[in-house]
């Protein structure tokens, strides 16, 4: 449309980031406004798995890194081979989640992002039931490929909206200050305006 930017409707289906299974399908339509805004995007996905199966997968996401001894603290996820080791798998797993809403927020029509490396990761323990982490990111940005340092807080509960606060910052943009809360699941497929794996 003249007058607001272009808009596109998709037809998609998605899958578990984990196991690489169809998730389901989804209908959507992003607007990319003229201005520099975020896209507006309406989404409506059918899951193919049942929710009992999600809420269980977050359950045992939730469990694991709920009930650590102590923080955990990382670097360099995946390492520079590309490798993961299986108990950073989770934090991993919610730093996707939580960066995927910071990709959404700063997308453009001719610009899109994909999360590279977990530079740093570091938990902390609430006297709560939420699950917090800090962490630092390295987007690659689309097509300049220059990569773009986020610093992201995440806390999530299941059943609750994953909340996520960032800034960024680059070499030629110097910082960019955002925020954004997501609903959803840590395991399920984007529905609304969800931050999910």
């Amino acid at each position: 449309t003249p007058d607001s930017g272009h808009k596109y409707y998709l037809q998609f289906t998605a899958e578990d980031y984990q196991s690489g299974e169809n998730a389901g399908s989804c209908l959507a339509t992003v607007l990319y406004p003229k201005q520099a805004a975020p896209p507006v995007v309406t989404i409506k996905c059918t899951p193919s798995k049942d929710q009992k199966q999600i809420q269980e997968e977050d359950r045992r996401l939730y469990q694991t890194l709920r009930h650590q001894t102590k923080p955990i603290t990382a670097s360099n996820i995946p390492d520079s081979y590309g490798n993961i080791e299986p108990a950073l798998e989770p934090v991993w797993a919610l730093a996707v989640a939580g960066s995927s809403y910071i990709m959404w927020e700063k997308s453009r029509e001719n610009l899109g992002y994909f999360m590279a490396q977990v530079k740093s990761a570091k938990q902390w323990i609430r006297k709560d039931e939420f699950i917090e982490f800090d962490y630092t990111v390295l987007l690659h940005e689309i097509p300049t490929q220059e990569m773009i340092s986020c610093h992201m807080r995440l806390t999530w509960l299941p059943g609750r909206p994953l909340k996520v606060k960032y800034f960024c910052a680059s070499e030629n943009q110097g910082l960019d200050d955002g925020s954004g809360v997501g609903s959803g699941s840590a395991a399920g497929i984007l529905q609304d305006r969800a931050v999910n794996l």
